[in-house]
């Protein structure tokens, strides 16, 4: 009997007992639609991910921030109650802030190209001239022209203007009366700024404004921050200065974060440098990064549970292998007497095992596929709607041949314990069970 035969014969047995067959192949499938959907899921995500940070670029830009702030962040999210010694130069607020001393010092590090102080600057309002509504706002500062943010129409602020620039995001151009993305762009925007040091004193007139031109609407995407407008440094500068009018100097040029353009070739000593002078660097692989570590945490969880359905599957595999074994002991033994090996006896369940696994996780990919697709009209229908691009599941052919054989291993596994008795059987003896 060669190889070929042996195949056919192991996949005709293993339909004897059509429900046990059934059922263990069941058990395989829940496992391997399990891994199979959340792989497909996990490539659709990191795929999204990528085609935006490819978008956005930013290769050569850093936002850098006081590692002593990271530090009192870390401090207040944590659950550790041990009481912490004082150290000055640690637990000071005073380093929590960049100064412009401290930006100088910044900017004689090789490879450096530009640093900006990124003032976190806020407005009461944002409004149109087109009603008379008045709308929360937060910002997002472009302090760089190498970011490239996904655009519905129009461009982004630009960066080398002095001009007040702004892109509103989709939410905002009806909100504020604009009947469509191509409408708004080119128009002005006013902004209510609170000066903070003005209201302590005439706190019923301390709201000034300032305006700004559309230039565009952005795309929603995964590096889109919400409701989050994006400003020029033209702008930021403006609402800051009104922000801080009657400020003293030395708390006015104070920030907690600055912006900045590197040599992408020298992040390496540029990340050293400025841990020595007790500075923390994030680059936009950084916080993608911690985008996909979200996403991909949530993944291994399900996945778990599916190696978790393909090992009870596994012992399926044992148990309906040995009843196999035992309803064809007379069968076996005959064989035996009609010459055929040890070996052969061994592969024939062992392949019995393999189509299993292979079965099992056909019939998982053929339904994750099915499930996978449908969900992607339905989210793109629903809450992905603003996400054109954005494919749920993303079925790769060799994760998924992967997959297969993996499973297709744990079932040969699996099945080597039944085949191993059944290839041990003495062939007198079972001609004589009964």
């Amino acid at each position: 009997m060669n190889l070929l035969d042996i195949i056919k014969s192991a996949n005709h047995n293993l339909f004897r007992s059509k429900t046990r067959t059934f059922l263990t192949i069941l058990a395989i499938f829940i496992g391997s639609f399990t891994i199979i959907l959340n792989s497909a899921i996990n490539a659709g995500v990191n795929s999204y991910i990528d085609s935006q940070v490819e978008n956005i670029g930013g290769d050569d830009y850093i936002e850098i921030a006081p590692t002593a702030l990271y530090d009192q962040l870390s401090s207040m999210m944590s659950s550790d109650s041990e009481v912490k010694e004082y150290k000055p130069d640690k637990n000071s607020g005073e380093t929590a802030y960049i100064t412009n001393e401290d930006l100088a010092k910044i900017r004689e590090i090789d490879g450096i190209k530009k640093i900006t102080p990124y003032h976190n600057v806020t407005a009461e309002y944002i409004e149109s001239n087109l009603n008379d509504k008045k709308f929360s706002v937060l910002f997002r500062i472009f302090a760089d022209s190498s970011l490239h943010a996904d655009m519905l129409t129009g461009t982004q602020p630009s960066s080398d203007d002095n001009k007040p620039e702004i892109m509103l995001n989709p939410s905002y151009v009806e909100a504020l009366g604009f009947s469509s993305a191509e409408d708004a762009v080119g128009k002005t925007v006013k902004f209510g700024i609170k000066q903070t040091a003005k209201c302590y004193i005439t706190p019923d007139n301390c709201i000034a404004t300032t305006e700004a031109t559309i230039t565009g609407v952005q795309a929603n995407g995964v590096l889109s921050t919400g409701n989050m407008l994006g400003i020029n440094q033209a702008l930021s500068d403006d609402i800051y200065d009104l922000m801080t009018v009657d400020t003293p100097d030395n708390i006015k040029d104070r920030t907690m974060f600055a912006t900045g353009t590197i040599d992408p070739d020298k992040i390496d000593n540029i990340r050293s440098e400025l841990k020595k002078l007790g500075y923390t660097v994030t680059t936009i692989k950084d916080e993608v990064g911690l985008i996909r570590t979200f996403f991909d945490v949530i993944l291994v969880v399900f996945n778990i549970f599916g190696v978790i359905a393909l090992l009870a599957a596994a012992i399926g595999i044992i148990n309906t292998l040995f009843m196999s074994v035992q309803e064809r002991t007379r069968e076996i033994g005959l064989e035996k007497a009609l010459g055929m090996s040890k070996g052969k006896i061994f592969l024939s369940f062992s392949i019995e095992a393999i189509l299993l696994g292979f079965w099992g996780s056909v019939v998982g990919i053929i339904f994750s596929m099915i499930i996978g697709y449908i969900g992607n009209t339905i989210a793109h229908n629903s809450f992905l709607a603003d996400f054109p691009t954005f494919n749920l599941v993303k079925f790769d052919p060799l994760t998924m041949l992967t997959i297969v054989l993996v499973i297709m291993l744990i079932a040969f596994l699996a099945g080597t314990l039944p085949a191993r008795k059944a290839s041990k059987k003495n062939p007198i003896d079972a001609l004589r069970y009964e």
